[in-house]
């Protein structure tokens, strides 16, 4: 009887998880969410993509990662304490030319929570290219809160779930300012390449 109850009690637990949202994004029963294999030069984590709640922009970042576009840049921009950004820069800070910009998904439900993937922006809500965030604290300040251009927020669209511990090694490099950018890391934090991984590998 009382593992009956244990049985009930977890199943409620995982229907309210889903209901209210607090659960992560995962994909249909029988159904894995893409996953890429990001090396840099501090090490190397894996990120899953979620497809379903973000289809157009997994689609615009598996763009990228098909054409090898982010191999040899760079994390540009490092706060401790906020996020991490890459995706546009050489390691001399020259801006790789990107695609046409992308929708804002910021409407999908999913929160900028630590170490979770979200795609960086101008003022404009529907300008976002080839550059990425990695949250290394929960920001709820960046989540969509309504229509307005200062309430938009910025989309979600993957998570880090293995080697989150190079996001903290990278967020707590030392960085300086270089021309008109800051928080640039002093020694360039250079993304090897970015993979798809296929099922099943490791």
């Amino acid at each position: 009887m009382k593992l009956r109850n244990l049985v009930v009690s977890v199943l409620l637990t995982v229907l309210f998880l889903n209901i209210t949202g607090t659960a992560p994004a995962f994909a249909e029963k029988g159904q894995k969410n893409p996953m890429v294999y990001v090396k840099t030069n501090l090490g190397n984590f894996t990120i899953e993509l979620y497809e379903k709640e973000a289809p157009l922009t997994v689609e615009n970042f598996m763009h990228y990662v098909d054409h090898k576009f982010y191999n040899g840049l760079i994390f540009h921009r490092v706060i401790d304490g906020f996020m991490i950004q890459g995706g546009g820069f050489s390691p001399e800070m020259v801006q790789k030319s990107p695609s046409p910009p992308i929708k804002n998904e910021a409407t999908n439900g999913l929160k900028n929570l630590k170490y979770t993937v979200a795609m960086a922006r101008t003022g404009v809500v529907d300008s976002a290219t080839s550059q990425f965030f990695i949250n290394v604290k929960d920001n709820d300040a960046l989540d969509h809160r309504g229509t307005a251009q200062a309430e938009f927020g910025y989309c979600v669209f993957g998570k880090v779930v293995e080697g989150m511990e190079v996001i903290d090694k990278i967020k707590a490099v030392k960085t300086t300012k270089k021309g008109s950018y800051s928080d640039v890391p002093v020694k360039p934090v250079i993304i090897k390449s970015i993979s798809k991984l296929e099922t099943g590998a490791e």
